[in-house]
């Protein structure tokens, strides 16, 4: 989406390539992928990116921090194949997504219900990695006509009884979450000193950048289609300002408004043991609030191999507990 497009309401903007900094940006279409800025009730806009059977229950997947909604082609492949329409959003702040200064967690719930509006779908399926599982927990909770619910490697929240938040991550998510805790003006400077080299990130420079926190079994699969995915959400996300960033991680850090234990939905949770971004703890707090949850603990895997080799596994089995076959 360009800077310069006009509100719209739900109306269609194809993709372009985008130029940030005089460097152009590919963008990889997706089976037809159409994006659009939703203009919302509160006059803020939402980019939306929408691929697959118009048809379709559509799964809702939210992206992680840093990223934007470019939609990563295996998974929105992966969607298809089942009959789902997969949709995607860059978080407010993110792209060309109107920020929403002081948002929690929860706030998400009444984006993504507008998006579903705009859809005409009553109901979807939620899913969301890293960042964006909290996200996808919020509107399992609170968001109506979700059947289903897939979290990989998400943040337990930070006041979680009994877990101590911090340990086990890398000393680049130490130093950054440490930053938020300090408020908006110390944690602006921090991730701004990042923004340029980020804008530009190469696959391999995602390597160098994130040392810290990527074990060898998550270096191992940053290469070919994913590690290009994953540089263009960055890209994207990062391309006017830091401030989708700089509001996930303050909202992480604060109460997220809802309870968990509000989710009645069918939930699966999954995390990888080697995790340096989001350590194995928190998978296990997770899974100790939501008994009856579809719960994957894997041993040697880290924050995103866990979920590279698993996709079929973890679709199928969202599709199969929620009965998203069963609706048309």
């Amino acid at each position: 989406m360009c800077e310069d497009s006009p509100k719209r309401r739900g109306s269609i903007i194809p993709k372009v390539p985008l130029t940030v900094s005089g460097v152009q940006r590919r963008w990889y279409i997706v089976d037809m992928t159409t994006s659009y800025q939703l203009e919302l009730s509160d006059g803020r806009l939402l980019d939306v990116y929408v691929s697959g059977p118009e048809g379709g229950l559509p799964l809702v997947y939210h992206h992680g921090t840093p990223g934007a909604g470019v939609q990563e082609r295996a998974l929105a492949r992966a969607a298809h194949a089942r009959g789902l329409r997969f949709v995607t959003t860059s978080r407010a702040g993110y792209g060309g997504s109107t920020r929403q200064p002081n948002r929690r967690v929860v706030d998400v719930v009444a984006d993504t219900g507008e998006v579903l509006a705009s859809l005409g779908a009553p109901r979807c399926l939620v899913a969301g990695a890293s960042g964006g599982g909290p996200h996808t927990l919020a509107c399992a909770a609170r968001l109506d006509g979700v059947v289903g619910a897939l979290v990989i490697a998400s943040i337990a929240p930070y006041e979680a009884a009994g877990l101590v938040w911090m340990q086990g991550m890398g000393e680049d998510n130490v130093l950054e979450f440490g930053a938020a805790l300090q408020g908006e003006n110390v944690l602006r400077a921090f991730l701004e000193a990042q923004l340029d080299d980020l804008r530009a990130v190469t696959v391999e420079g995602i390597i160098v950048a994130m040392n810290s926190i990527l074990p060898a079994v998550d270096r191992a699969v940053i290469m070919g289609e994913f590690g290009e995915d994953l540089a263009n959400q960055i890209h994207e996300g990062l391309r006017i300002s830091v401030d989708g960033w700089l509001d996930d991680d303050l909202a992480f850090a604060q109460p997220w408004g809802f309870e968990l234990s509000e989710i009645e939905v069918p939930t699966m949770i999954w995390q990888g043991e080697e995790d340096l971004m989001v350590p194995f703890a928190h998978g296990r707090w997770l899974a100790s609030q939501l008994p009856d949850a579809h719960v994957h603990l894997e041993s040697g895997e880290g924050h995103l191999s866990v979920a590279i080799g698993a996709k079929d596994r973890m679709l199928d089995e969202l599709v199969s507990a929620s009965g998203a076959n069963n609706f048309d």
